[in-house]
């Protein structure tokens, strides 16, 4: 499918992966929605690239339904193009010192990444259903999400994080097999060790330690090179119901 012209929601777009995808998705011709926590950085990409914010918590439900609504009502449209990523990483062990537990942080970690992506997920297939098909293949949509190479190769401390990633990778290819009929592609993107706010807060020797753990190239990912991935699932018709790991062939250490 064309990105030109299209309506896309980019959860997350404020910043990351998903201020990249928005950027590149806008150069590409299509009108972009950005949904995200921080409405300041939302406004401030959205305005970049002459799209539109909506500040939106995609872990309640209700603010998920309202932000769609808004996007209909201001661009006229249902998106064929969903990109999910916002999400939040987070570090604990299981059973920390004097044996206190995350349970806490599981419960929110599952809600953001997990339940958020569902949200978007399933609002924006509804909202897909309802369109003409674009082409000939009587493709109406897509909607990608992102997983982390952490679902399949979690370190020390990253349970929360990895459970809820791999319940994203795991849940794509029923999602996928269920929207086929109406025409929708549901595909999930792994990244590896990418460049972000998350890892800007680190000291230099800790980035340089990470950075040695990826063979090829031996640097840390561009959040542009997860835009063209995702502008490449859009233009592809044949990818669906897979999870596609975006990583330099690193396999993360225990810890």
């Amino acid at each position: 499918m064309d990105t030109a012209d299209q309506i896309a929601v980019v959860t997350g777009g404020g910043s990351g992966l998903g201020e990249a995808t928005a950027r590149r998705l806008a150069a590409r011709g299509a009108r972009v929605a950005i949904l995200d926590f921080d409405a300041t950085r939302g406004n401030a990409v959205a305005e970049s690239i002459g799209g539109l914010a909506v500040e939106t918590d995609v872990s309640d439900e209700a603010s998920v339904e309202a932000a769609f609504a808004t996007v209909l009502d201001a661009m006229g449209a249902a998106p064929r193009i969903v990109v999910n990523c916002a999400g939040i990483g987070t570090a604990a062990r299981i059973v920390g010192r004097e044996g206190k537990l995350s349970t806490g942080l599981f419960e929110r970690t599952v809600r953001v990444n997990l339940f958020g992506t569902y949200n978007v997920m399933s609002h924006g297939a509804r909202a897909m259903q309802g369109l003409p098909p674009a082409n000939d293949d009587g493709e109406r949509g897509v909607i990608i999400n992102t997983a982390s190479v952490a679902f399949e190769d979690g370190q020390l401390g990253q349970s929360a994080y990895a459970a809820s990633k791999g319940a994203v990778a795991s849940m794509c290819l029923p999602a996928a097999r269920e929207f086929a009929k109406t025409g929708i592609r549901v595909m999930t993107i792994a990244p590896g060790l990418f460049q972000t706010p998350m890892m800007d807060g680190l000291p230099p020797e800790v980035s340089a330690q990470i950075t040695a753990n990826i063979p090829f190239p031996p640097r840390l990912g561009r959040a542009e090179e997860f835009a063209h991935l995702a502008e490449d699932i859009v233009r592809n018709p044949f990818l669906n119901g897979t999870t596609i790991r975006l990583d330099g062939a690193v396999r993360l250490p225990p810890r």
